[in-house]
């Protein structure tokens, strides 16, 4: 599917005509083969945009720039709570630039302060929508894990911490994507001139690298907290388990403690009783003392049990 843009007033927006900006999603083999032979993009390079786990990297070639970056994939309820990364590859030529990626991915979206009058501008809006995009999965990330561990906390069930685990997993994904993207913008800013970016454009490169550091911090900070309290969240769910252990092993014994009385008097001696008073007063006075030594054994236990 290919996806045409234009600058127009300063925004990046969609026509339907012949567009300046071309994204290329998910290619299919004709698409691929217009990528190589009409754009004179590199094999290699276009793999490269295409692999999940390729690492980020920008590279000038003869005719263009070639710019690989990290994005965060969207994130649907089948992933179960991992979220993955997808390589997206922009070639910036002198008059167009070719965006290439597996998934249908938010290129422009994001509010910004900077009016986007050229081609480096609207590469320089990619990169800001990508940070934007990563801290929007960061919050989504932070309300799972507080979900989760409020369910962990009240759970004796291993799926909740199981969702921790791969939470982290995901974060460990996010923290080598952002920074990657980190070492590439650093990059672009100390050879902004000689890609072709003006002043101004590199003024707006300093943001964006501050801002992609500070979402590198913000992954950073997300993975050692998740890292450091699964042990401890481990051993809540351990701690429930022995609670409930605990107090199934007080019924146990409330209810063994009348019926081994029951036993040990025999049927004989309770026989003798029921022919001496009438039935309904033997029976209801053997189950009231049964009931009263077993809850009194529930309790005494329990109450050991808890010191």
């Amino acid at each position: 599917m290919i996806k045409r843009y234009a600058l127009e007033a300063g925004k990046v927006m969609e026509v339907q005509g012949e567009g300046t900006i071309l994204a290329y999603i998910a290619p299919d083999e004709n698409e691929r083969k217009e990528l190589l032979e009409k754009h004179g993009i590199d094999r290699h390079n276009l793999e490269s945009a295409l692999d999940p786990d390729e690492i980020g990297r920008i590279e000038q070639e003869p005719d263009h720039l070639v710019f690989i970056l990290k994005r965060p994939r969207n994130y649907c309820s089948e992933d179960n709570f991992l979220f993955r990364v997808n390589s997206v590859g922009v070639f910036l030529f002198s008059g167009k630039m070719v965006i290439v990626m597996s998934d249908d991915l938010p290129l422009f979206e994001g509010k910004h302060s900077f009016q986007l009058s050229s081609l480096h501008d609207a590469l320089i809006k990619i990169i800001y929508s990508t940070i934007q995009h990563f801290n929007g999965h960061l919050r989504v990330i932070s309300m799972l894990s507080d979900e989760l561990e409020h369910k962990i906390n009240t759970s004796m069930e291993n799926k909740y911490l199981l969702c921790m685990f791969t939470l982290e997993k995901s974060l460990v994904y996010f923290l080598n994507a952002v920074n990657s993207n980190a070492a590439q913008i650093e990059k672009l800013k100390h050879n902004a001139q000689k890609f072709g970016f003006s002043q101004e454009a590199l003024e707006f490169i300093d943001d964006i690298s501050l801002d992609n550091q500070q979402c590198l911090t913000l992954v950073q900070t997300y993975s050692n907290i998740l890292s450091g309290l699964m042990d401890a969240r481990a051993s809540v769910v351990s701690n429930n388990l022995n609670v409930i252990m605990k107090q199934l092993m007080a019924v146990s014994i409330g209810i063994m403690v009348p019926n081994f009385f029951a036993s040990v008097g025999g049927m004989s001696e309770f026989s003798v009783f029921t022919q001496q008073h009438h039935w309904a007063v033997s029976y209801g006075a053997f189950t009231a003392a049964s009931v009263v030594i077993g809850v009194l054994s529930y309790i005494l236990i329990d109450r050991w049990l808890q010191h």
